[in-house]
């Protein structure tokens, strides 16, 4: 009988044993691999949404929470720049586009940015990618809406559909439905794998028409529709503006970046942010939280290890007359000692190998996960070559725990335990 068999056979007799052991080793496999291909796949996901943006201008408290706000719609931002504002600032530095953004209304939770043409014709949510439609056509007047792809999968929103903004979200206090206008939905875009996919978007006047007819009624309960002509400066506000500075032709980042900038953080009043900077920073804090998750999926991972031993130790007592029979037939001790630990790495492959198949579901959890929580698309796949240093060093670790067990097979006396059993 081959060692193969003799190994095989054994496993079969523990299967429950063997079962268990080796489930709890895929546990292990499987957090660490979830953990590791998370990683670099979530920081791609929040790149992402950035697109080919240089800086991000607004009046938010801090550049971090600017980003959060303008684009990962976590809250509409609390304070606005004037639209006279505005066009003295993009006229302060070159740019290639300057896109002022607004934000505070929504349509079923979802949020709605009011912006220019230019959002969609200049600004890139994925550097590589364009805006794309799924159907329709993109905003060409006031009082119509593009969906993002995740908000009309949701809501069930189609091209030709009419629909009424809320101010504010449907949770805030002020939040009110503006029945008054009717937007169409001209367009649904394609999915881009960025946090803008649970948007809607629509021109920058309409919006403000919107909120001068509040004003207006809050004067006069009976005033009339509220058109384009009768805004005031006071209407004419916006949350942000996205800026591409001017580059050289194949370049991501211009030598004029750095000190417009700078020059931009002078002026008080504003808060000046790059997203990409701030999305490193946000990353390297949750980095932290993944350091600690992984330190922990390494002590699970010992763990089963461990485990592994205690579930050969314990057979030992079971198996010693098995072990003294292969002895009598001419087995060597070191050939025993072999076998033992053989059988360890064995359970260790097999945790590993269903380690790496829990992974593949768990992932396409976290990133569904992701993907309904925070819009965010991302590779669910497992890297292959994390999945190969992983199993290899499970296989090496489950070596390393058949060494105590097998030191005992190594020992056993042969005529003791071949004695008549009592």
């Amino acid at each position: 009988m081959s060692d193969l068999a003799i190994i095989l056979r054994s496993l079969r007799a523990r299967l429950f044993s063997t079962c268990t052991t080796a489930l709890l080793v895929a546990v292990a496999v499987a957090l660490m691999l979830v953990l590791l291909s998370m990683r670099d796949a979530g920081r791609k996901a929040f790149e992402r949404g950035a697109g080919n943006m240089h800086l991000l201008i607004s009046r938010d408290a801090s550049p971090l929470v600017s980003v959060l706000n303008g684009i990962f719609y976590a809250n509409a931002p609390a304070r606005s720049i004037e639209w006279a504002r505005f066009q003295k600032l993009i006229e302060s530095f070159p740019h290639d586009f300057a896109v002022p953004v607004q934000q505070g209304d929504s349509y079923r939770g979802y949020p709605v940015l009011a912006t220019t043409p230019e959002f969609f014709t200049k600004f890139k949510p994925d550097p590589q990618r364009p805006w794309a439609l799924a159907s329709g056509a993109f905003f060409a007047t006031d009082f119509e809406v593009v969906v993002g792809a995740r908000a009309a999968s949701e809501s069930g929103l189609r091209v030709g559909a009419t629909i009424f903004l809320t101010h504010g979200t449907g949770g805030s206090r002020e939040a009110h439905v503006h029945k008054e206008f009717a937007y169409k939905v001209v367009g649904i875009l394609a999915a881009t794998g960025s946090p803008h996919d649970r948007a809607l978007f629509t021109s920058l006047p309409s919006t403000w028409v919107l909120h001068a007819h509040d004003r207006r009624l809050a004067a006069d309960a009976k005033a009339p529709m509220t058109t384009v002509a009768d805004l005031i400066d006071a209407d004419r506000l916006i949350t942000g503006v996205f800026v591409r500075v001017k580059t050289r032709p194949g370049f991501e980042v211009g030598a004029s970046l750095a000190p417009i900038f700078s020059q931009l953080r002078t002026q008080a009043d504003l808060t000046v942010a790059s997203p990409s900077d701030q999305i490193r920073q946000l990353l390297l804090i949750v980095s932290n939280v993944d350091q600690i998750l992984l330190a922990m999926a390494g002590v699970v991972l010992v763990s089963s290890g461990i485990a592994i031993m205690l579930a050969m130790y314990n057979s030992m007592d079971q198996r010693r007359r098995q072990i003294a029979v292969l002895r009598v037939l001419g087995a060597s001790q070191g050939r025993v000692f072999g076998l033992i630990v053989t059988e360890s790495a064995i359970i260790g492959l097999m945790g590993a190998a269903a380690g790496v198949a829990l992974c593949a579901i768990g992932s396409q959890i976290v990133a569904l996960l992701m993907r309904q929580r925070l819009g965010l698309v991302i590779d669910a796949g497992v890297h292959p070559e994390s999945a190969i240093i992983v199993a290899a060093a499970t296989v090496l670790l489950a070596s390393v725990a058949g060494v105590v067990p097998a030191v005992m097979a190594y020992r056993t006396p042969v005529s003791r335990s071949l004695r008549p059993i009592a």
